[in-house]
């Protein structure tokens, strides 16, 4: 059976009411009031319900994430953090069930990032100690300063960090589920995609590398890079700013790269996928491409590598909803 619609607005107090009665201030009066909101109108008990069912299945997956919802609900009122598990807990009492998956895809991790980039977009940021970081494209960051250490989390995503000289001596930290990059008085990039390791250039000064279940940390110098995973680091290797960051700057480089492997990267700053035939996948481009404009990229590639630039149209516009590189065809 269907689960009942359950009005936006009246989410949005059920949320508001269970964010109140978490605090540590929550007094008896404030639970009186939230009995008589519950009793006046049946509307109000299911949306409760889902509330309560919501919470259930956080509190069952008991890790990282739910220590993050709690602590976005105990934000102060109005902050950034407090905004967004709001928002995404109304979505999840507007649509019920039918929500939770799609939830278990993004995890509340992704949902509460305090910074956040969208496709093709890229944000700097400046920290209170000075610290700027220069966010790529779908790029997801919480900022967490204390009075021990400064802490980045990436989430997903790519940054370059220039790091501040106002830290009081408190070192800065880049986290990622792999482990941590740690700042030794430097510039450095860090990188984590979807199913690959973690990695990290460095241009000036030095960074520590150090994996959540290693048995040892490495530490690159200016003009390394390596990755590493929750176990194993990478050998180092050279390191270029110019072409491995060239996209704080708008650009993509290629040195000598597999087609498929620049479409792949250049799918980073584009909204519609793109692909190629297996045929063409192995040929080889090297450039300096602008990110401004996609299409334009595709045509100036396919000119060089004699392919052609096949779109395929969303059923109900012109819109291209893809574009794949395909070789061109002889001439008659």
């Amino acid at each position: 059976m269907a689960e009942a619609a359950i009005p936006r607005a009246v989410a949005q107090q059920a949320v508001e009411w269970m964010v109140e009665l978490q605090s540590p201030d929550a007094s008896p009066d404030l639970k009186q009031q939230w009995q008589q909101w519950l009793a006046a109108d049946p509307l109000h008990e299911q949306a409760w319900q889902r509330i309560e069912a919501v919470n259930g299945r956080l509190g069952a997956m008991a890790g990282p994430d739910t220590l993050d919802f709690a602590k976005a609900a105990l934000a102060p009122q109005g902050s950034a953090r407090r905004r967004h598990m709001v928002k995404s807990l109304v979505v999840l009492v507007v649509a019920g069930g039918a929500a939770w998956t799609g939830y278990r895809q993004t995890r509340w991790r992704e949902v509460l990032a305090d910074q956040r980039t969208g496709v093709g977009e890229r944000r700097t940021i400046d920290l209170e100690d000075g610290t700027r970081v220069v966010m790529n494209a779908s790029t997801m960051l919480d900022v967490r300063f204390g009075s021990s250490e400064r802490r980045l989390r990436l989430i997903a995503g790519e940054i370059l960090v220039q790091s501040g000289k106002a830290g009081d001596g408190r070192p800065l930290l880049v986290e990622t589920p792999h482990g941590l990059a740690t700042a030794l008085g430097t510039r450095f990039s860090v990188r984590l995609d979807a199913d690959g390791p973690t990695r990290v250039g460095v241009y000036e000064g030095a960074v520590r590398l150090a994996p959540v279940d290693g048995q040892r940390s490495l530490v690159l110098q200016a003009g390394q890079k390596s990755s590493f995973d929750s176990q194993h680091i990478g050998d180092a290797r050279p390191a270029r700013e110019d072409s491995d960051a060239a996209w704080v700057d708008g650009v993509l480089v290629a040195r000598d790269m597999r087609l498929d492997d620049f479409l792949q990267e250049l799918g980073r700053y584009s909204v519609h996928p793109l692909s190629c035939d297996d045929n063409v996948a192995g040929l080889r481009l090297s450039g300096a491409y602008p990110l401004g404009d996609i299409a334009k990229v595709l045509d100036n590639v396919a000119g060089l590598l004699s392919l052609q630039v096949h779109s395929v149209s969303r059923l109900w516009g012109w819109r291209a909803a893809s574009y794949r590189l395909v070789r061109a065809e002889p001439k008659k």
